[in-house]
């Protein structure tokens, strides 16, 4: 995804790639039809007190429950690798950074990488900061709701050139989503990018839960410890919101 001053990205999809369906689990047909029988998730209980259960979950578990994620030194290399070679890499801002398992494997493969790392959870700081590779001259951690805290507080407009965002949509309510992405459109500069993964609608994930009963609305359920997971598809989600959201900042000259 481009941040705004990008050039222009037309809807048409007479040149998008064709891809083949993934594969849906059957059971995820009838999973529509309990959506009527559950509260609105921006009110629902564990909506409310997200922060609460993800900073006892960081309290239980440590950096012990994820793996690190080595792949995307794979899957993302030229995102930031430097083209030109100095002393002063790509600038990174992971939203929902957790224990590190992102941040981390990123700074050993790409050294000259500096990167900000924010998560609301306290806890989730707490252990990036004590980590053993953590370096407080390559490293900015703090605690930060990206749904409603300013990004701008802790990272200077417009010097962002990737922000990553892994399971950390998923992890809010719909309704918010929309809110993340406009609050990293402020620090990233022109041409910059937002690099994401999740989940997606139908994959074993969503089933499991649903099967536990544990939905609080369509797409959007709790786990046994009381964190969300929003299950959304985020390719519709960037289609029909920050595709609109980014094309509207470049249209009127927005950083």
């Amino acid at each position: 995804m481009h941040a705004a001053g990008a050039p222009p990205i037309t809807a048409s999809t007479s040149t998008w790639p064709v891809y083949s369906a993934p594969r849906v689990d059957r059971r995820y047909l009838s999973i529509r039809a309990w959506t009527s029988l559950y509260s609105d998730s921006e009110n629902h209980h564990y909506s409310r007190r997200s922060q609460q259960y993800w900073d006892k979950f960081y309290k239980l578990h440590k950096n012990k429950f994820f793996k690190d994620r080595h792949y995307l030194e794979k899957d993302w290399r030229s995102y930031f690798d430097d083209e030109i070679e100095s002393s002063h890499g790509k600038v990174v801002l992971e939203v929902g950074c957790g224990a590190g398992n992102t941040i981390f494997p990123l700074i050993a493969t790409f050294p000259n990488l500096y990167v900000h790392a924010c998560d609301f959870s306290p806890n989730a700081i707490t252990l990036v900061k004590s980590h053993a590779n953590f370096s407080a001259e390559k490293m900015n951690a703090f605690v930060c709701d990206a749904t409603k805290d300013d990004l701008c507080v802790n990272v200077m407009p417009s010097t962002v050139d990737v922000v990553t965002l892994i399971f950390t949509l998923s992890a809010v309510s719909p309704g918010k989503m929309a809110s993340i992405l406009e609050n990293c459109k402020k620090v990233l500069k022109p041409n910059a990018h937002i690099l994401l993964r999740d989940y997606a609608v139908g994959d074993s994930a969503q089933v499991k839960l649903h099967d536990r009963d544990q939905m609080i609305s369509e797409n959007f359920y709790f786990r046994g410890d009381g964190t969300a997971l929003d299950t959304c598809h985020i390719w519709s989600f960037m289609i029909a919101s920050s595709f609109l959201l980014f094309h509207r900042g470049s249209k009127a000259g927005n950083p």
